[in-house]
Parts: structure tokens; sequence; C-alpha cells
């Protein structure tokens, strides 16, 4: 080794040192201190929560979880299969076409005796129970998608 590579590399040492006894003294601050003291309570409060997580409570949950969102995508997949084949079948259709039908029915009799009142009373219900039907199934399948879109 020559003269010239003994000088670089004491002087790589004497800077390393150098280096090094700032980075202690640095370290020793206040402000460091508490950063390291910061540092330490945070990795406690992970480790507890990395902990906590292990606990076969928490596994068992975790897996029900994973199973509700399984059970969730397969339930927005059948609704959703369920309103296609019915729009496609036209049920939501002809039932619409019922309903208007029957209120432009009823509209002609007219007030003519109680028996047709009781027989509209009776039309009126069949009417209502159809529309909250025809409602429901609306709402089931926009419920469907708000779902479907949270999920995925």
């Amino acid at each position: 080794m020559t003269q010239g590579e003994k000088t670089s590399k004491l002087k790589d040492i004497k800077e390393t040192v150098f280096g090094a006894v700032e980075i202690v003294r640095q370290a020793r601050t206040p402000e460091a201190q508490e950063s390291f003291g910061k540092m330490i309570d945070t990795a406690m409060i992970a480790r507890q929560i990395i902990d906590a997580l292990k606990t076969p409570e928490m596994v068992k949950n975790i897996e029900n979880f994973r199973l509700i969102s399984d059970n969730i995508n397969e339930s927005t997949t059948k609704i959703q299969n369920t309103l296609k084949q019915l729009e496609e079948t036209g049920v939501i259709d002809e039932a619409t076409g019922l309903i208007k039908s029957i209120k432009s029915t009823m509209g002609s009799f007219g007030d003519n005796g109680q028996d047709l009142l009781k027989t509209s009373t009776a039309v009126m219900e069949i009417l209502r129970t159809i529309k909250t039907a025809q409602e429901t199934i609306h709402t089931v399948r926009n419920v469907a998608e708000h779902i479907r879109h949270k999920i995925i």
C-alpha cells in the first residue's frame, strides 16, 4: 500500500468517525429523544394491534367478514339475474299495463251500487299490492346495485 493510499484511508476513517460522533451528538438532543420515544410508543401500539389481530376471536371475526362479503356478492348477483329475467320476460311492463287498464276500467264504471263498490275496493287493493310489489322490485334492484358498487 502506498503512502497516498494510507493517507486516503486515514482520511476516510477520520471522516467516518467525525460523522458518527455528529450523529451521536444530534441523537442526544431533546427533539431527537422525543422522536425516538414517539417511535417506540408507535411500535408498541402496532405490536399490540398485531397481537390482537392474531387472537382466535379476531381470526374468526375476519373470516366471518370474508364470508359475509362473499354472501353479499352472491346475493347481489342472484338479485341482478332475477331482475334481468323479470325485465326480459316483460312481467314488470305487463304489471304496469295491467294497473293502467284496471284504473281505466274502474273509471268507466262510475257509482252503480254497493257490489260495484266492494269490487272496486278489492280491485284497488290488488292494484296497491301489485304497485307495492313493483316498487319493492325496483328498490331491491337499486339496493343490489348500490351494494355491488360498494363491494366492488
